[in-house]
């Protein structure tokens, strides 16, 4: 309960689950945010090292990002403690029992996230019937597949650069975290003429100031080999990216990796967030200060979860597809237009946009608080 209370503020969460069963080794946390315009929707997140509080900070995340979006849906999110990199057999027992244990638990809907997928999601559906990002076998979207996060990274970016001189032909990429999202990202910027320059994992970092050839990088990582052996590239330090020299820094990985012990180091004209909180507030301060746009995490990532809300209601990839492209360009366009006359963060002018949402969604309520 004092957890519960430590996180708490006017808009949720509205509950905290923790699971855990000790004879399969499962152990979970569920946080779900705020419902007030719908059911939440949210990853299941699979990581040794995830925390109650980075689960809670990412539940609120997808409230303000479902909000901004304009989805009939609030904000949750599920952490699985584990490996996920473990033998499948293994993991399918995890997922298949974190999904049972959160059955009854109708105001939260699964989706996809580090390291969970479209299979996982599967699972999912099949124990408890409530799961987005599903295969398409099975009546889904594939969200990863067909890289709906990332497009909406590279629409956001054609937006933002018109905001800080740039432009995206030509423009020069770095990505940290070259996965699901970080792929797609950089797929959809060299379609529009942007250059990949540098990319990291897990494991290390390769750069070519003359550009990395991104298909010939994905075959590569789908050999299963780390990006800092793709010939193609000079292997780097994975945490030397930040400070790449480059035009676009995309942030695809993990929360807070850029933060006041490295923001100096950041070469860019321009960050687009294609992880959520990748970044501190006072890394987020740094960047204004030294003229960087930052375009905030719910307002640049948010193409998954409306793909993923309109699966959810049985619209047609195309449909979701569109409505990717028309949110995410609109919303980019609207908050920096509120930062540039308000002279704030592009941040702040993201909250309020999204608060506001939120709060005329709990004033129709008869709980107002969640």
């Amino acid at each position: 309960m004092e957890e519960a209370f430590r996180f708490a503020d006017e808009l949720g969460p509205a509950r905290i689950i923790h699971v855990q069963e000790q004879s399969i080794g499962l152990r979970g946390t569920l946080v779900v945010d705020n419902v007030a315009a719908g059911p939440s929707i949210g990853g299941l997140r699979m990581a040794q090292d995830v925390s109650t509080e980075e689960c809670f900070r990412l539940a609120r995340a997808m409230t303000l990002k479902n909000a901004a979006a304009g989805l009939p849906h609030g904000g949750g999110k599920s952490v699985l403690y584990g490996d996920p990199g473990m033998p499948a057999e293994r993991k399918q027992t995890l997922v298949r029992a974190m999904a049972c244990a959160l059955g009854d638990c109708r105001d939260y809907i699964f989706g996809p996230d580090m390291g969970t997928d479209e299979t996982c999601m599967a699972w999912v559906k099949d124990e408890i019937g409530r799961a987005v990002g599903l295969p398409r076998e099975v009546g889904g979207i594939p969200l990863d597949e067909l890289g709906a996060t990332g497009l909406g990274i590279a629409h956001a970016a054609e937006v933002a650069a018109g905001y800080c001189n740039l432009e995206l032909a030509g423009a020069r990429v770095a990505v940290q975290g070259f996965g699901a999202v970080g792929i797609h990202g950089a797929r959809f910027l060299a379609e529009r003429g942007a250059v990949l320059v540098a990319a990291s994992d897990s494991r290390g970092a390769t750069r070519n100031p003359r550009g990395l050839d991104v298909e010939a990088l994905v075959a590569h990582k789908r050999q299963g080999e780390g990006v800092a052996g793709f010939a193609g590239g000079d292997p780097l330090e994975r945490d030397s990216l930040i400070g790449v020299d480059c035009d676009i820094w995309i942030p695809a990985a993990r929360p807070d990796v850029i933060h006041e012990g490295n923001v100096e180091q950041l070469r860019a004209r321009l960050v687009v967030a294609g992880a959520n909180i990748p970044a501190t507030d006072g890394a987020e301060k740094r960047m204004h200060e030294r003229d960087i746009l930052n375009v905030p995490d719910f307002i640049a990532n948010a193409g998954g979860v409306i793909c993923a809300a309109m699966e959810y209601h049985g619209a047609s990839q195309a449909s979701a597809f569109a409505a990717i492209v028309e949110k995410i360009r609109r919303n980019t366009e609207e908050v920096l237009e509120q930062a540039q006359r308000r002279g704030v963060l592009p941040r702040r002018a993201a909250v309020d946009l999204a608060r506001q949402r939120v709060e005329t969604a709990m004033a129709t309520r008869r709980w107002r608080s969640f």
